[in-house]
Order: structure tokens, then sequence, then C-alpha cells
């Protein structure tokens, strides 16, 4: 599951790290602590050269309402090509989401103990994503899910899911592309070993209502309890 992530990085980092002309149709704040129903910035395969601001957690087309999206702020990757909510979107309106890292949490007793993952390499992570139009009584909002897949090694010893990521320019744009259902379904693998790093963070994330730098601060672990 990827629930929490961090939206910290400027717009000549993306232009520089995609390697394509890019154009915004908004800022990009930073926002530490991105949480479900809030916008977070995206490119679509309709405007591929333009970031937007999307709502986090896909709405179907077909939904009454707009809290409905809160329940898919993820796209399993295994049978996304079949799920009601996710199979059109999954064949025409696919995105990138952009975090400089996540959060996830790991069990421990009683506990849930929260880290931060992000690339080894420090580039910003590219998630693979999937996007909705809503409309009813005039209303018309955009949303997105982030799909994910089993773990890799990183990963295994904090939570059985993690997202999707796009590691290279190739398989980014390919991902935006108008693909064959089974070539975009190729493109949904588990990422290879190596590829993040982690550490531990301050339960402060634990609460939307917190949003700073101080979320990024690694905080002392226990190295007999890690794994």
């Amino acid at each position: 599951m990827c629930g929490r992530y961090s939206q910290v990085y400027s717009f000549e980092q993306l232009e520089q790290q995609l390697q394509i002309p890019l154009s915004s149709a908004v800022s990009i704040p930073a926002n530490y602590n991105v949480a479900p129903t809030q916008d977070a910035i995206v490119l679509t395969n309709d405007q591929p050269n333009t970031l937007q601001a999307l709502r986090w957690g896909l709405i179907p087309h077909w939904s009454k309402d707009i809290s409905y999206g809160a329940r898919l702020i993820n796209a399993r990757r295994e049978g996304i090509a079949t799920k009601p909510s996710f199979r059109i979107a999954i064949r025409q309106r696919r995105c990138l989401v952009f975090a400089d890292s996540f959060y996830e949490w790991r069990r421990s007793g009683q506990q849930k103990l929260p880290y931060r993952i992000l690339r080894s390499n420090d580039e910003v992570l590219v998630m693979a994503g999937i996007w909705e139009i809503w409309q009813q009584d005039g209303q018309r909002v955009k949303s997105f899910s982030v799909i994910t897949t089993e773990p890799n090694a990183e990963m295994e010893g904090i939570h059985n899911r993690m997202p999707v990521l796009l590691l290279d320019q190739n398989s980014q744009q390919r991902w935006l592309d108008d693909l064959p259902l089974e070539d975009t379904l190729e493109l949904l693998q588990t990422p290879p070993d190596d590829v993040l790093k982690y550490y531990r963070i301050s339960q402060q994330v634990n609460s939307v209502r917190n949003n700073g730098p101080e979320l990024h601060q690694a905080v002392s672990d226990d190295p007999l309890t890690l794994f």
C-alpha cells in the first residue's frame, strides 16, 4: 500500500530528470505529507507535457458521490485489467505520479513505526498511476490512484505492498503512450532490489496536520528490532 508520500521537488528538477520539455498548469507546492483526497502533481497521458494537480483517490465515473475516491487511493496490479473501477482507466487513462519519497509503517509488536523510503540515487520517484474524470451536478473532478505491487528486498521487511516505480525514461514514456493492454501490464513489475533506501522517522507523520521538513528527519532505530 502507498497511503502517504511527500512532494518536495521543483519544476526544474522534474524537467531535467524526465528529459522532456514541460509546462505546468499549476504551481508545485512543497507538501511533506500528501494524504488521500488532497491534490497532488501528476503527468497524464492526454497532456503528456503539462503538469497537473489531481485529487488523490480515484473516483469512478459511475460513482454516486465524490467520497468513493477515498477507498481507491491504490490500485493493485493484480486484477487491475478486470476490476470495474480500474479496467477502463488502465487501458485509456494512465499517469505518472511524482514523489521525493513515500512513507510506510512497519508493525513492531503493538506499534506501527513509520519509515521514509526514497530512491537510492536521490532522484524523484516516478510512480505508475491511473486517472479518471467524474462529473455530476455540474461538478467535475479529475482523480488518480497509485498502482501497487509485491515488495522488493528493501520493502519486504517493512510492508507487503509497494508502489510500481517506473525507473527510466523509456518505461515512463511507454506508460504514457497508447499501448496494447498486454504491453501496458508488462510495465507493472516489482522494482529491482537496491533501488531504494529508507530510514525511520518520527510518528509526527501519522497526523496530516503535521507538514514540514521535520517529517524527513531520521530518528534512532534499535538495530535488534529492525527486521
